[in-house]
């Protein structure tokens, strides 16, 4: 099996390609349409998504370079795209996400394994495979958010779901436990089995101090069972009400209502 750096890169590419065709079809009234962020409309996603790939590629290319990225560099980026009109961000989508992608796919296996990237909120620098699955979550997730605008529907397609699951049990484990509130369901820890279908995975889902998904637990609490391509959303905030009808189980003391509050969104 190639690299998490390389399954990754691949995944983000995929997706990359899959959201451009749907935003070169859409009108101006397309864009300021409601998304499946809250209170963002379409431009608003595809600006978030641009302005991060623009800060993503800079950040790229200072760590290529061996130089530091200003760290007061961001809220001049964000501020110029928030003056743009909605097709002017669509376009810059295209435009700085299709370099982000050259970008990425022009790393060579060298630089895929040995190149460091200083990323200010982290403790170090961050390897490749975190680098690239950092943007996956993004671009995955907020590709949904505009293809469900259009689609009620639409997933995260399951080959992008399921290195976006191995990154959350690896290189982004701490993503989970920053935004994942298991408090919100008592002091008592509890260690579910996630079983996804189609494909079939078994993990674990640890909600203590922080949450973790993990290896499938020796002891269980209760049991979650739902689609691979469901997961990435449940974790995300993304799961909606809806789609508690179609092939999402919860069983023992967490139901599915506490697992939207603990994974409230962000």
């Amino acid at each position: 099996m190639p690299p998490l750096a390389d399954r990754t890169i691949d995944a983000d590419h995929a997706t990359y390609q899959r959201l451009a065709r749907l935003v070169g079809t859409l009108t101006d009234d397309d864009l300021g349409r409601p998304s499946g962020a809250s209170e963002w409309t379409v431009a608003d996603v595809l600006s978030h998504l641009g302005s991060g790939a623009e800060i993503a590629l800079d950040t790229l290319r200072a760590a290529q370079a061996g130089v530091d990225r200003p760290g007061d560099a961001n809220p001049a980026v964000w501020a110029r795209w928030d003056a743009m009109g909605p097709r002017e961000q669509a376009d810059g989508y295209l435009r700085s996400a299709a370099e982000l992608d050259r970008a990425l796919a022009d790393l060579d296996a060298g630089q895929r394994e040995s190149l460091r990237v200083p990323m200010g909120f982290l403790p170090e620098p961050a390897t490749v495979e975190l680098f690239a699955g950092m943007r996956l979550n993004e671009s995955a997730l907020h590709a949904w958010d505009v293809e469900v605008a259009f689609d009620q529907g639409a997933v995260v397609p399951d080959d992008v779901a399921a290195v976006l699951v191995e990154q959350y049990t690896g290189p982004l484990a701490f993503l989970l436990g920053f935004t994942g509130r298991a408090a919100e369901i008592g002091d008592r820890p509890v260690s579910l089995t996630v079983q996804t279908t189609s494909p079939d995975r078994t993990l674990g889902l640890v909600l203590a101090d922080q949450a973790r998904l993990t290896d499938p637990p020796e002891r269980s609490d209760g049991e979650v069972r739902l689609p691979l391509h469901a997961l990435p959303r449940l974790l995300s905030g993304r799961l909606r009400a809806a789609d508690e009808a179609r092939d999402i189980r919860t069983e023992g003391p967490v139901s599915l209502d506490d697992l939207r509050r603990v994974f409230a969104g962000y």
